[in-house]
């Protein structure tokens, strides 16, 4: 009988904020009904973490929701929000794919694929109708949201891409700010239309700033957007009419867009071509030195954030023009002051007499226009940056996403217009809100769970926390050092740990106190492990001893009384020297032996009452990091540095097996604690491949293999049930991992990890790269397959074939049966038998059931030879008016790739020509449909406008006009009554 196991599946997420992979986004809270709150620009932030995309209460430190799609492992990369739609988000992901997210009901309206790496940047157009992605693929691809499908890629840079921005040049004509503040989008507005398509302004690392005309498809200007290296980021002002480009050694470089220019040449074809639309205005210098990674305008143009990896958010405020005449009207005056100073008959007669021309606005130095404002101290590094709005306009609100697993929330007050100061200092900011509670700053080194699987304790460099397994909500929060091993002590109510200094800190989780501090080693406490019977514990250090504690509780005197408190205390009782630093330590379940590992690459084993030397394994070439004994005392595991995990019976010390298990060195092993299921000798290893897998340690075989952590797994544990285990990750992220009941078998495995694997060669081998020295075509399709789009072409494929054997058998029959009777319908396809349908609408159900953002790769799938086929049915559909659109659709897409050969065939065209008569003939009605349903709806609106505006009248005016005019009748009112 095959053996069959139970499949372990990821549960829950918890532990981290935001990642280090992904940008930041500010919305606000749209619920919040408190004024107060309002002004305080609290709002929510909208972060990547992982795979999954947050929602953060910036006040109260809640997460709102969680948007996930169970088929999509890869991690966030890139967030954009619509401003059409606020609820409309689209993001980008790591293997290249797009989803489009409704965050009212956080769920994915469409999905898109058309870059082969990670997204790095994403902007909407005004109206929200279309998304341009750009990609570390080199490629910039823009998608039409409505049709669902992708119109071009623009392909011009040679290194990824850093920034990109819709430019529409029409939203030159929109006036100033509104009455809330908010000044016209970056993006511009069409008024309305889809006639010019506007421009598109891409910055990439290739150090190149360029604008692309989409609706010519091409670029039509190119600028080197900084001296030295790489661009690494492109902030666009809100109105469009300049932009800022930054590189290394802190450089922004400072552009102007001529957007009339840019207006002129939408509407005007042929226009001249040496026109340049960008135009340098000056540099910037940041008081950082590293590369700049973020800059971003505030809503309203008047300020500028900047910031590089450091802990530090550098603002700039972008003066009035009152204030640069000003700045100009005092240098022209130290001019003619050092002109009279220097006057010895050599000095300039002009500059004396005052005669020196005014300086024009447009040609003052941009040091004197952008002045810097504040910098903001920041918590940790800063990864990325964004504006919230408040609702006052004293104060700006900038919120901040860290690569320490925190948010935060300055607010900054904002200079008054006009107002002198004799000093200009800087002003002062204070940090309004912060989201840190729910996770460490630092990785997480060890994890602990509690005697009943209740609780979590997870220890990183300076901090300790305990968490509800259940609600993954954190308890409790401690300081402690920088902590490497962690255990909860019998009854759950104190916690261990060890850390780098050599010292344990014994914890008291009711009162999150500090108890005691024990100086136990010289060197860092690498390990440590509570003795079966509860009573004590045995740590291992890197000073080549292993110290044995007693659990006491002494009676203390309350200092200034006579009474005596119980005070739990660690008494030292036995020291055992080693001949290397301790790795790792294990008592084994029965009591009877503990084992050591050395950095030697052995492992010895003792006898705990007399610590004499029982066994030594040897084998492992490189230290070993982790190790378990099973429950029966019978097996021990090891794992090490040299990526091998080796099973050794504890009876004779020899090796049962040795197999290479993960990519990369091995971190923790742990069995199953108990054996009810028969799985006490399965047992799970977690390694830096990021990996966690799951084996056979009686039949020597891998059962299973748990992929989602985004970074090194540093820790594991596994419950007393063996019900579920934990993970903790350099991603900052800790995972639980459950039992399920499902049940898999070792050979279903296997088998599918190797369709896994053709499938990634099959895709990869698709992806039609040119060749090294080729030159690449600047437009190409927005399209790539996948293994989903290769299977929507064989599903069409087979409809195909299927549909039109039985089109063709049907079509004879009905001959047949006009000619003579009674003859018995022809042998159909059990498809058409069991659902009753003919073969045209089983052709189109299936057609229907692609997504629209796959039906275009599904159908480059088909050969030319299922063409006519497929024309066949188009031509059914087009007659009985079935889904026009659809039908529409795949006819343009297949004439436009199968031109040529449909050109030359003459069966195709009398096809044709049947096609475009039912085509006109059905849009045609529904052009006719449209246009009175509109009419009616006007008419409609027209009568709802008459009966809902009513004339009052003031009687007593009536009355007065009345008497002066003396007429005593009242005339009738006649009135429409709809």
């Amino acid at each position: 009988m095959v053996k069959s196991y139970l499949k372990y599946e990821h549960s829950k997420t918890f532990g981290l904020i935001t990642s280090p992979s992904s940008n930041v986004l500010w919305t606000p809270d749209e619920n919040v009904q408190n004024a107060a709150l309002r002004q305080s620009g609290a709002g929510k932030a909208i972060v990547g973490a992982d795979e999954e995309v947050l929602c953060w209460d910036m006040k109260k430190g809640e997460l709102l929701s969680r948007w996930r799609d169970k088929d999509c492992v890869a991690e966030v990369t890139s967030i954009a929000r619509s401003t059409a739609d606020p609820d409309v988000y689209a993001v980008g992901y790591g293997d290249g794919s797009i989803r489009i997210w409704d965050s009212s009901i956080s769920s994915v309206v469409v999905s898109f694929n058309g870059h082969r790496s990670a997204v790095n940047t994403l902007a909407f157009d005004s109206e929200g109708s279309r998304l341009a992605s750009g990609s570390k693929d080199t490629d910039v691809v823009v998608w039409d949201l409505i049709a669902e499908v992708g119109l071009f890629k623009l392909r011009g840079h040679e290194n990824q891409i850093t920034g990109i921005h819709f430019l529409q040049p029409d939203a030159a004509t929109v006036g100033d700010d509104d009455e809330t503040g908010h000044s016209p989008t970056p993006n511009g507005t069409v008024n309305g239309t889809h006639d010019q398509p506007g421009f598109l302004l891409t910055t990439s690392k290739d150090a190149k700033i360029k604008i692309w005309d989409m609706s010519s498809q091409h670029c039509i200007e190119t600028h080197l957007a900084q001296s030295n290296g790489e661009c690494w980021a492109l902030g666009l002002s809100p109105d469009g009419s300049g932009c800022i480009t930054a590189g290394n050694d802190g450089e922004l470089r400072v552009w102007s867009i001529d957007q009339k220019g840019l207006a002129g040449l939408a509407s005007h074809i042929g226009q001249d071509t040496n026109r340049k639309y960008l135009q340098e205005k000056g540099t910037l210098q940041r008081q950082g030195k590293d590369h700049t990674t973020g800059i971003t305008f505030h809503p309203r143009g008047k300020y500028i954030a900047a910031h590089g990896s450091e802990k530090a958010i550098e603002l700039w405020r972008i003066r009035s023009e009152s204030e640069v005449q000003k700045t100009l009207a005092r240098k022209r005056k130290r001019r003619r002051e050092k002109a009279v100073a220097a006057q010895d008959g050599t000095g300039d007669v002009d500059l004396v007499n005052g005669d020196d021309k005014g300086d024009d606005l447009a040609t003052a130095d941009i040091l004197d226009v952008i002045v810097p404002y504040v910098i903001v101290r920041t918590d940790g590094k800063v990864k990325s940056v964004d504006w919230g709005r408040g609702s006052s306009s004293k104060t700006l609100h900038l919120l901040s996403a860290n690569n320490n697993n925190e948010l935060e929330l300055y607010s900054i007050p904002s200079k008054p217009p006009e107002k002198k100061t004799k000093s200009e200092e800087p002003p002062e900011y204070s940090r309004k809100f912060a989201v840190d509670m729910p996770g460490h700053r630092t990785d997480v080194r060890s994890v602990a769970l509690s005697s009943d699987d209740r609780m979590l304790a997870s220890s990183s460099n300076g901090s300790l926390k305990i968490w509800n397994v259940r609600t993954q909500s954190c308890i409790r929060t401690i300081d402690c050092g920088y902590a490497l091993c962690s255990s909860f002590l019998p009854g759950d109510k104190i916690v261990v740990v060890g850390n780098r200094n050599g010292e344990l800190e014994v914890f008291d989780i009711a009162s999150s106190t500090l108890i005691e501090t024990v100086k136990a080693h010289e060197g860092p406490i690498w390990t440590l492990h509570v003795h079966p019977d509860g009573k004590s514990m045995a740590t291992g250090s890197a000073d080549k001893t292993a110290k044995f504690f007693n659990f006491e509780v002494a009676e203390e005197e309350i200092p200034g009384t006579k009474r005596t408190s119980p005070r739990f205390k660690l008494v030292h009782t036995r020291t055992l020297k080693v001949s290397d630093d301790i790795l790792s330590l294990r008592f084994s379940p029965d009591s009877r032996l503990v084992a050591l590992s050395l950095l030697d690459n052995t492992v010895k084993i003792f006898f705990v009452d007399s610590l004499k030397l029982f066994l030594n394994l040897y084998g492992h070439k490189l230290p070993v990091l982790n190790m378990d004994i099973s429950y029966d005392s019978k097996l021990i595991v090891t794992c090490s540095a040299d990526k091998n995990v080796r099973i050794w019976g504890l009876d004779f010390g020899d090796c049962h097996k040795a197999f290479f298990a993960h990519q990369d060195s091995i971190m923790q092993v742990a069995f199953i604690p108990h054996n009810q299921d028969g799985n006490g000798h399965h047992f799970f290893s977690a390694s830096k491949d990021r990996m966690i897998k799951y084996w056979d340690g009686d039949k020597f075989e891998q059962i299973q293999k748990l992929e989602g952590h985004h970074g090194e797994v540093w820790a594991m544990t596994v419950s007393r049930t063996g019900e579920f285990l934990v993970t903790a990750s350099h991603d900052k992220s800790i995972r639980i991992w459950h039992q399920t009941d499902e049940q898999i078998f070792l050979e279903e495995e296997r088998e599918k990890e190797l369709e896994e694997l053709y499938e990634n060669t099959l895709t990869t081998s698709l992806e039609q790269d040119e060749e090294p020295g080729a030159e690449k075509a600047e437009v190409a399709a927005a399209g790539k397959q996948t293994t989903e789009t290769l299977m929507g072409g064989e599903k069409i494929m087979e409809a195909l074939e299927i549909g039109i054997t039985d089109l063709e058998a049907m079509q004879e029959w009905n001959q047949t049966n006009g000619r003579q009777t009674n003859t018995g319908p022809p042998d159909r396809h059990p498809i058409f038998l069991y659902t009753n349908t003919s073969a045209e609408a089983h052709v189109l159900t299936v057609v229907q059931r692609i997504k629209a953002a796959a039906l275009q790769d599904a159908l480059l799938v088909l050969p030319f030879s299922q063409v006519t086929a497929l024309f066949t049915f188009l031509q059914i559909w087009a007659e009985k008016q079935w889904n026009i659109p659809l039908t529409c659709r795949i006819l343009f897409f297949v004439l436009k790739i199968h031109h040529k050969q449909i050109v030359a065939s003459k069966t195709m065209r009398p096809m044709l020509d049947g096609i475009r008569q039912y085509l006109r003939r059905a849009l045609q009605r529904q052009k006719d449909e449209m246009g009175f349903n509109l009419a009616a709806l006007n008419f409609v609106g027209s009568r709802m406008k008459d009966k809902g505006s009513k004339d009052y009248v003031d009687e007593v005016i009536w009355e007065e006009e009345v008497e002066k005019t003396g007429k005593g009748k009242k005339k009738r009112g006649f009135v429409d009554i709809a």
